[in-house]
Protein backbone atom coordinates (compact mmCIF):
# COMPACT_ATOMS: atom_id res chain seq x y z
CA UNK A 1 0.00 0.00 0.00
CA UNK A 2 1.35 3.93 -0.85
CA UNK A 3 2.14 5.40 2.14
CA UNK A 4 0.40 7.99 0.42
CA UNK A 5 -2.93 6.41 1.45
CA UNK A 6 -2.69 6.90 4.66
CA UNK A 7 -3.48 10.59 4.47
CA UNK A 8 -7.32 9.43 3.58
CA UNK A 9 -9.39 8.62 6.05
CA UNK A 10 -12.62 6.93 5.83
CA UNK A 11 -15.26 7.41 8.99
CA UNK A 12 -18.86 6.78 8.66
CA UNK A 13 -18.96 9.95 11.04
CA UNK A 14 -17.71 12.45 8.69
CA UNK A 15 -18.76 12.95 5.49
CA UNK A 16 -21.31 9.97 4.93
CA UNK A 17 -18.37 8.09 5.59
CA UNK A 18 -16.79 9.37 2.40
CA UNK A 19 -13.46 8.80 1.58
CA UNK A 20 -11.42 12.36 2.68
CA UNK A 21 -8.24 13.65 3.45
CA UNK A 22 -7.49 13.31 6.47
CA UNK A 23 -8.11 16.23 8.98
CA UNK A 24 -10.24 17.90 6.73
CA UNK A 25 -14.24 17.44 5.05
CA UNK A 26 -12.35 17.71 1.92
CA UNK A 27 -13.36 14.83 -0.44
CA UNK A 28 -11.38 12.99 -2.55
CA UNK A 29 -13.61 12.99 -5.16
CA UNK A 30 -13.74 16.53 -5.07
CA UNK A 31 -9.93 16.74 -5.92
CA UNK A 32 -10.15 14.12 -8.51
CA UNK A 33 -12.95 16.45 -10.13
CA UNK A 34 -11.28 19.10 -9.79
CA UNK A 35 -8.27 17.24 -11.46
CA UNK A 36 -10.25 16.17 -14.60
CA UNK A 37 -11.48 19.54 -15.08
CA UNK A 38 -8.12 20.71 -15.99
CA UNK A 39 -7.83 22.10 -12.11
CA UNK A 40 -3.63 22.04 -11.95
CA UNK A 41 -2.10 21.02 -8.51
CA UNK A 42 -1.51 24.58 -7.82
CA UNK A 43 -4.81 26.24 -7.91
CA UNK A 44 -6.37 23.45 -5.96
CA UNK A 45 -3.56 24.28 -3.32
CA UNK A 46 -4.22 28.02 -3.85
CA UNK A 47 -8.07 27.83 -3.06
CA UNK A 48 -8.01 24.87 -0.22
CA UNK A 49 -4.64 26.20 1.74
CA UNK A 50 -5.10 23.68 4.37
CA UNK A 51 -3.87 20.57 1.92
CA UNK A 52 -0.04 20.52 0.92
CA UNK A 53 0.87 18.45 -2.39
CA UNK A 54 0.95 15.38 -0.95
CA UNK A 55 -2.90 15.42 -0.18
CA UNK A 56 -3.59 15.58 -3.90
CA UNK A 57 -0.82 13.42 -4.64
CA UNK A 58 -3.02 10.98 -1.84
CA UNK A 59 -6.15 11.62 -3.89
CA UNK A 60 -4.58 10.14 -7.01
CA UNK A 61 -3.04 7.32 -5.75
CA UNK A 62 -6.44 6.52 -3.59
CA UNK A 63 -8.33 7.05 -7.08
CA UNK A 64 -5.74 4.70 -8.98
CA UNK A 65 -5.87 1.94 -5.96
CA UNK A 66 -10.01 2.28 -6.67
CA UNK A 67 -9.86 1.11 -10.14
CA UNK A 68 -7.85 -1.40 -9.36
CA UNK A 69 -10.32 -2.99 -7.05
CA UNK A 70 -13.88 -1.85 -8.85
CA UNK A 71 -15.57 -1.20 -12.01
CA UNK A 72 -16.79 1.77 -13.01
CA UNK A 73 -20.05 2.06 -15.12
CA UNK A 74 -19.12 3.62 -18.54
CA UNK A 75 -21.62 3.98 -21.23
CA UNK A 76 -19.86 3.27 -24.72
CA UNK A 77 -20.89 5.33 -27.67
CA UNK A 78 -22.21 2.87 -30.59
CA UNK A 79 -19.36 3.96 -33.16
Amino acid sequence: MSPLLERISVNPKVCFGKPCIKGTRIWVSLILDFLASGNSIEEILHEYPSLQREDILAAIAYGAEMSRQRFVDIHMDAA
